[in-house]
């Protein structure tokens, strides 16, 4: 028998034990006949039957290392007395193992039924002749076919128009994505990304996620919607924001706190990287009308038409893909506040022209329209290019320009005010360190002499661009920026010479001193020996270049 089988006496003695039961329970070969039960076998119950009378029909419980499923039934005589029992049971482990499995495959089938239909995206999935084998509940909501439509048939059953991505990638065996088709009875258009599914390096399937066109188009316009938004909310700078105490950023400041308290156009004048943005958004808050909107608009990101179209809105039909019901231009989502036109140089010529009949009447005509429609908005534009050659070139009309130019602010380049890095520096360092969760706390002495002898082409940019190089350089823990964390920098060609003749193993210390001295010498030269204007040129006050003109050796050529 594959049972295993132990019978015992009235005294709870063994009376029988067969060879299954011995190789179930993994008894040794000695001989039980004639033992206690319940010295021989674990967790016996032979001995509470043979006492209580009663039987006990298929129990589970553990017999040292394995499972077993028992039966115990007493014996009676003639009279109805007991006079033995028996056990029979049989090794279970096995099958409960097997039991548990498949409670767990269940478990996971039935939540991954439950994610699949979790979804808003519909997805079905055939096997790798391309018959549908599955499908969820979205499914039925894009195509309008159920599971008993569609399961078992082959994967085209549900396609108005277009090609079965399942039957095309049984063929390939490779992805498809983007594959546009239409589906079920209303021929709804919809995008389908399809993979093929493969299990120990066999295609057995494939799954397709089908997406619902329309609400993609929906989905986009609240994008779109969001980030005009977003350029709405936008001023979040104030003058206090901006770092700087040197002379020629004090001026400017100035100028652009007095200039916010009227409604007067501003043009930000300055290279790249200078602040021209932050100054504006300092203008709105300190202004009027810092409770109204405040919309930033990159004349040099748009074409032509779309700047147009963004600026002065359009009516419905206007123009091919034009928004049902038209959309208002962001001069006019700006009224009562500021519009920004950043890189205004780049505006083309044609929409100069329409802009610049909007300065003079503060009208706008939508596109598609001829209706007139007053607003009120405060104008701040800002340019790095040379506004006066390009008008000379018919690149920029000069009405625009005189419309543009009534309160003009020269943003200085870092290069000009150096004595302004270390505030800068320390400024960056604080923003990001919550930025990058550092806890860096200075930069060192020698790093910050090499960074205010830089020439910073890219202005206060470019300076915090070198600043998080240099952190993300940083050790976690170090709290100092040193002169190795700096990443490397080119040093400007018209010195390059000289510091290429330096002797190969030159210190980094005394590589700088010397192109520091190279550097005043030339710049001593170039101004006739005049240190006034020389400390003023490099950004360093007349103190500090005596100080250096002394330790370096180097003799004035001219009285300053």
């Amino acid at each position: 028998m594959l049972e295993g089988v132990i019978m015992i006496n009235e005294s709870a003695r063994i009376l029988f034990i067969n060879n299954a039961a011995r190789k179930i329970l993994q008894l040794s070969q000695q001989d039980y006949i004639g033992k206690n039960v319940v010295d021989t076998i674990p967790n016996t119950r032979l001995h509470i039957v043979l006492k209580s009378g009663k039987s006990e029909l298929d129990k589970v419980q553990n017999a040292g290392n394995v499972k077993i499923v028992t039966s115990r039934i007493p014996f009676f005589n003639e009279n109805g007395k007991i006079v033995g029992a028996v056990a029979v049971f049989r090794d279970i482990t096995a099958v409960r193992h097997m039991a548990e499995e498949v409670t767990d495959l269940k478990n996971v089938r039935l939540m991954l039924e439950a994610i699949i239909d979790s979804t808003d995206d519909a997805i079905s999935v055939a096997d790798s002749n391309g018959k549908i084998t599955l499908v969820n509940r979205a499914y039925t909501k894009i195509t309008g076919f159920n599971q008993e439509d569609v399961i078992g048939k082959m994967s085209n059953v549900d396609i108005a128009e277009g090609e079965s991505t399942h039957m095309m990638i049984a063929k390939t065996k490779k992805p498809i994505m983007g594959h546009r088709i239409k589906v079920g009875p209303m021929k709804k258009e919809v995008i389908v990304d399809t993979t093929p599914l493969i299990i120990d390096e066999n295609f057995v399937g494939s799954v397709a996620v089908i997406h619902d066109v329309s609400k993609i188009i929906l989905l986009s316009r609240e994008l779109e919607e969001a980030n005009r938004t977003i350029r709405r909310i936008s001023a979040r700078y104030t003058f206090d924001d901006i770092v700087g105490d040197s002379h020629i950023m004090r001026v400017a400041i100035l100028q652009a706190k007095k200039v916010a308290k009227t409604p007067a156009t501003v043009l930000l004048r300055g290279e790249s990287g200078t602040g021209k943005e932050l100054f504006a958004h300092a203008i709105h808050n300190a202004s009027d009308r810092s409770s109204h909107p405040f919309v930033s608009v990159n004349c040099a990101a748009l074409p032509e038409g779309i700047l147009e179209s963004e600026l002065f809105g359009y009516e419905e039909g206007a123009f091919t893909g034009a928004k049902r019901g038209g959309k208002r231009g962001l001069l006019e989502e700006a009224n009562g506040g500021t519009v920004f036109l950043d890189e205004i140089g780049k505006m083309e010529v044609g929409i100069q022209s329409r802009f610049l009949r909007f300065l003079q009447e503060m009208e706008i005509v939508r596109l598609g329209s001829t209706k007139k429609k007053r607003v009120d908005v405060r104008i701040i534009a800002a340019t790095n290019l040379d506004l006066e050659d390009m008008m000379k070139e018919g690149k920029f009309i000069p009405d625009l320009y005189y419309r543009l130019n009534v309160v003009p602010i020269f943003i200085p380049p870092l290069r000009e005010r150096r004595e302004d890095i270390e505030a800068l520096v320390k400024n960056t360092i604080r923003k990001l360190n919550q930025e990058y969760g550092r806890a860096v706390e200075s930069i060192s002495s020698e790093a910050l002499d090499l960074l205010r002898n830089l020439p910073w082409s890219g202005n206060v940019r470019e300076l915090e661009n070198f600043i998080a190089r240099s952190m993300i350089n940083m050790e976690i823990g170090e709290k100092m920026i040193k002169i190795s964390h700096l990443p490397p920098f080119e040093i400007p060609r018209k010195y390059s010479s000289d510091i290429s003749t330096l002797p190969a193993r030159t210190t980094l210390k005394s590589a700088m001193r010397n192109f520091e001295r190279h550097l005043i010498e030339t710049t001593l030269k170039s101004y006739g020996g005049n240190r006034t204007k020389t400390a003023k040129a490099l950004g360093i006050n007349l103190r500090t270049l005596f100080y250096k003109l002394k330790i370096y050796g180097i003799h004035k050529e001219k009285e300053a």
